[in-house]
């Protein structure tokens, strides 16, 4: 090791106390970017109490990197940031990724977020409707390219339908919850915390539940900045760990988090976080890959990618174990960490 090497590595010793400082090696300071530009959302708490405590800035600031972060209202707008260029990180649904990434968006998945049970598909409150074969004909507000649209799917096939059998509405989260109750849609396909919402404010009610239907929250990183950065990517993750971490260990203080930046009332925020999200397993690993696996043929049934494509090729090649594996070694992170309401 060189002089110069050996000071730039001692000068960052002290930093090794805090989780989100804990990944640096020799030539980490030359492969630093400019900037971070990652997302937030609604739909990821720890997205959230990350962007709150400012803790990627604090550690990314030593190498003079900045953090930029913008709002996610759904997969489909993280999915087209990614493709864009105007994020390096997002934040979506498996399923979502794995469409993405089979329609040609270039990116890998080396950290899970979340596994929610983020949704369902919901009717007002005095609707007559009970069950998902009563949508046949009906109008189903979803947000096309995410879990909601995708379990929307997954749900009529099981009712013996198919999407022609139903007039789907295009509507991003928020929207979908306002049509559901101004009488302009029959059901939606909803999202947690508007969903949580309008089950609490407004009454609506949850006709089709099914959490093997929703898919896991993944973190994704568009490859190109992977190649480059990946030290700065660990960085990412080690931020994200211990603002998992953190979650797990104060779920309310969290949930007061996400009323705050969502603008809901605080009790919606909790019956997401307490009851609707599992925060372990955050590793990617054969289990996420399986759950995948079992989910992907919608995909293929309902044309969402091209004729041919290996879908099990498609999930392998998004999904990486390896990008965060010193992350969760230098963290202990066993992968079963667990908070109350985790399934």
């Amino acid at each position: 090791m060189d002089r110069r090497t050996f000071l730039k590595t001692a000068s960052l010793l002290p930093a090794t106390g805090a989780l989100g400082a804990a990944f640096f090696h020799a030539g980490a300071h030359a492969a630093s970017p400019a900037e971070v530009r990652l997302d937030y959302a609604y739909y990821s708490p720890t997205s959230l109490v990350l962007k709150r405590f400012g803790w990627l800035e604090e550690d990314l600031k030593k190498d003079n990197t900045g953090v930029k972060w913008v709002l996610s209202q759904g997969s489909n707008r993280a999915l087209e940031y990614l493709n864009g260029g105007s994020l390096d990180i997002g934040s979506t649904a498996g399923l979502a990724a794995v469409l993405a990434r089979a329609n040609g968006n270039p990116i890998r998945t080396p950290y899970i977020y979340s596994r929610p049970e983020w949704t369902a598909l919901v009717v007002a409150k005095n609707s007559p409707i009970t069950g998902v074969a009563q949508l046949k004909g009906k109008k189903v507000a979803a947000t096309k390219g995410t879990d909601p649209y995708l379990f929307l799917l997954c749900a009529l096939r099981g009712a013996g339908l198919t999407k022609s059998d139903v007039e789907i509405v295009h509507l991003q989260h928020p929207d979908g919850r306002v049509a559901l109750e101004t009488g302009k849609v029959d059901a939606w396909a909803g999202l947690d915390p508007h969903m949580a919402a309008s089950e609490l404010e407004a009454g609506s009610r949850l006709i089709y539940r099914n959490v093997n239907f929703n898919t896991y929250g993944f973190l994704n990183v568009r490859e190109e900045f992977l190649a480059r950065h990946q030290e700065t990517v660990q960085r990412v993750i080690a931020a994200y760990e211990r603002a998992r971490q953190w979650t797990v260990a104060n779920p309310a203080e969290a949930a007061k988090i996400l009323a705050e930046e969502a603008k809901v009332p605080l009790q919606v925020a909790l019956l997401q976080v307490k009851l609707r999200t599992d925060f372990s397993n955050p590793r990617p690993s054969e289990q996420h890959i399986a759950a995948l696996r079992e989910a992907a043929p919608i995909l293929q049934t309902e044309a969402l990618v091209r004729p041919g494509t290996d879908v099990h090729r498609v999930i392998a090649e998004l999904i990486d174990t390896k990008t965060a594996a010193p992350v969760f070694a230098k963290a202990g992170t066993a992968g079963s960490t667990l908070v109350a309401g985790a399934k």
